[in-house]
């Protein structure tokens, strides 16, 4: 995930920044009032400028994103709570803490998102994302992308789509061509939904946009 680490100590912010990308964390390291990418999913602020900035966000067009403010002072982690930061640390405790802290904060702010390329299908909240765009499925849609997601390179009939995502014995297999063609409509570009002459349709594995539940 994309996480933004904005602290004046360049020392930490270097033993941070590899610790973190080392968790697999794509991190923007920088100064305070380095800006928030469109993919941030976390900040790391130092407590001074980033309690004013953490109410500013909170007021901002991204509420809900996940802040975690470095400080040594008890009064500065009062008053960063207070305004509305998810965690505070001291750098002292070291960039293992941090990033232990960092994975705490994504799991109780981000459920388990499924991810392949620019696509994001959160299982929890039924939604699907390309490049943070909303996109509109209907909920049998849904259903058929998480199944296919969840077994990418595999190929299923029409006939076992329609078990595993319809639960039907039998029906038109019909509606499962229509739910494909409408699917590749939505994700345009983006869809991997192949069809595998003769077999039936797979969710194809290309190296360069690896599959990852996240």
């Amino acid at each position: 995930m994309g996480l933004l680490l904005a602290t004046g100590d360049p020392r930490f912010r270097d033993t941070a920044r590899a610790a973190l990308e080392r968790a697999g964390h794509d991190v923007l390291a920088g100064v305070a009032g380095t800006a928030l990418r469109d993919d941030t999913a976390l900040a790391i602020l130092d407590a001074g400028p980033g309690i004013a900035r953490c109410r500013a966000i909170r007021a901002g067009p991204h509420p809900e994103l996940p802040i975690i403010l470095l400080t040594t002072s008890g009064h500065e982690r009062i008053r960063g709570l207070e305004a509305g930061a998810d965690d505070c640390i001291d750098p002292a405790a070291g960039p293992y803490e941090l990033t232990l802290r960092v994975t705490a904060v994504l799991r109780r702010t981000h459920p388990a998102v499924l991810r392949d390329g620019r696509i994001a299908l959160c299982p929890q909240a039924r939604s699907v994302a390309v490049d943070t765009v909303p996109v509109q499925l209907t909920p049998r849609e849904f259903d058929l992308l998480e199944f296919l997601l969840r077994h990418p390179e595999s190929v299923f009939s029409r006939e076992q789509l329609l078990a595993q995502v319809w639960g039907w014995d039998f029906g038109d297999l019909s509606t499962v061509t229509v739910h494909v063609k409408r699917l590749r409509a939505k994700l345009g570009d983006q869809h991997r939904l192949d069809t595998v002459w003769g077999r039936g349709y797979a969710w194809g594995a290309a190296p360069s946009r690896e599959m990852r539940s996240a």
